[in-house]
């Protein structure tokens, strides 16, 4: 995958090194509680390795290419083969393949677009939503897993040690409230993408069908998951790694004119 940049959206920006900075917080606070023999250091090691985890699934969501369409893309062969109508980008003036959609803050069209997520500075689409699902639960794992801790030292721990000490206190009623928030809107955000998955319709198609009062109509195929994940063990599955297609061009809905002529010389 291309690295990609949306560097137009400040606020975008912001937003995107908050989740950062939200992250890194909640380490820094699981961290300091293991060194002060409030929690066991495994399970600080354990917090870190997610929140890690999740650090890496940000920065390949913002910073990998979400499916770009290239000015020379052309229709697949598939897709000519079915005898669909070709639509055309009146911005970008490229081809617009099936479920793509024009970004305005990014200025591009996008295969696959699902939504632009400014906590992502980026839009989310076929290029990085193996990136973004994975970012959604392992903020979801961290954060269950720190309000699991913090419930378990409150209601179930009465020894003297269970106490955390006065200054941390803050840190982890702080900690606690963006764990509450982060569950909530990651459960939601994880039931919308799986929704578009297992219906084969993104969340800007959702809307417009709901709006056109035609999402009853819809019969889309539900998108494979190899076409989310690659075709690679289920291990690199969990992963922040690009995903490898079994048809790069028909997951991305497109061809391109220098593709299709290497391979005419090829054949030739």
């Amino acid at each position: 995958m291309n690295v990609f940049l949306a560097h137009g959206d400040s606020p975008g920006l912001i937003m995107a090194c908050l989740v950062w900075l939200m992250i890194v917080y909640g380490g820094f606070t699981v961290t300091l509680l293991a060194k002060n023999n409030s929690l066991p250091s495994f399970v600080s090691i354990t917090y870190c390795t997610i929140c890690a985890l999740a650090l890496a699934s940000h920065a390949k969501t913002a910073f990998t290419d979400p499916g770009s369409i290239p000015p020379n893309a052309v229709p697949n062969e598939e897709y000519v083969s079915k005898q669909q109508i070709i639509k055309y980008c009146n911005v970008c003036q490229t081809y617009k393949p099936p479920k793509c959609h024009h970004c305005r803050i990014c200025d591009r069209c996008i295969s696959g677009m699902d939504h632009h997520c400014p906590w992502m500075n980026n839009c989310i689409g076929t290029g990085n939503m193996k990136h973004f699902l994975l970012f959604l639960v392992y903020v979801w794992v961290a954060s269950a897993y720190g309000l699991i801790l913090f419930g378990i030292n409150y209601f179930l721990c009465n020894s003297e040690d269970c106490v955390f000490p006065y200054g941390l206190v803050a840190l982890v009623r702080l900690m606690t409230v963006l764990c509450i928030g982060a569950v909530l809107f990651t459960s939601n955000m994880i039931t919308s993408v799986f929704w578009g998955i297992m219906t084969g319709m993104g969340t800007i198609d959702r809307m417009k069908k709901q709006e056109a009062n035609t999402f009853e109509e819809s019969d889309e195929p539900p998108v494979p998951w190899t076409d989310v994940f690659g075709i690679g063990s289920y291990f690199t599955w969990l992963l922040p790694i690009d995903p490898l297609f079994d048809d790069y061009d028909r997951v991305m809905g497109y061809a391109t004119v220098d593709r299709l002529e290497r391979e005419k010389d090829t054949i030739l």
